[in-house]
């Protein structure tokens, strides 16, 4: 039985995902079972539940090969299925209305009250949050596509300021990475990783 007969479980999927940069050329994501991996990344926590990611989606092979230079020329933008722009929105805050529409008069007020007044009161906080939360939902994007049998490889190489202008994202968005999703021609190289004595802090330094 394939990984695509059966559901992987939770600690497969995350053993088993590898940054891949070789992909299977023309291979089309179904468009219910690309709607089932958005659906699943979107629904990563947030701050405040402000879900401050917004997705820039790129499949057309036209769109895909402008991005590819942008992207400093790294092939699996122009071979992977889909690449997704992984966005931060500054003004997050100006969703809190919509997000806490079916909340209690009272929690409702405070929440936005509480909203408001962090966003105002830190002129850095709108892009601190936008980068940490969208980040969230692109590692959950990444799992979900794993999950499905597809693979990915996220990106922060890429020219800001010419992706801004060639694919027109309005001001209030911020690039936080590219993730190229597919399926793999060659298997993505397994890492070494930090023993936790390493990377595990127990109480204090």
């Amino acid at each position: 039985m394939t990984t695509t007969d059966q559901q992987l479980s939770t600690e497969e999927v995350i053993r088993s995902r590898h940054s891949v940069r070789k992909y299977q050329r023309d291979v089309i994501i179904p468009e219910a079972e690309w709607n089932e991996i958005l659906e699943l990344a979107l629904n990563a926590p947030s701050s405040w539940n402000l879900q401050h990611w917004r997705f820039l989606t790129i499949q057309e092979q036209a769109n895909k090969d402008r991005l590819l230079p942008i992207a400093y020329n790294q092939q699996q933008v122009s071979d992977a299925s889909v690449n997704v722009v992984v966005l931060g929105d500054l003004e997050a805050n100006l969703v809190a209305p919509a997000v806490f529409e079916k909340a209690t008069p009272e929690i409702r007020e405070m929440m936005l009250g509480q909203i408001n007044g962090a966003y105002a009161n830190n002129p850095s906080l709108g892009k601190d949050e936008a980068i940490r939360n969208a980040s969230l939902a692109a590692m959950q994007l990444m799992l979900a596509a794993k999950a499905k049998g597809y693979d990915s490889v996220p990106m922060g190489g890429y020219n800001p300021q010419a992706l801004i202008k060639e694919f027109n994202i309005p001001e209030r968005y911020i690039p936080v990475m590219i993730i190229s999703i597919g399926k793999a021609a060659s298997p993505g190289r397994t890492s070494g990783r930090l023993p936790i004595e390493h990377q595990v802090i127990q109480e204090s330094f």
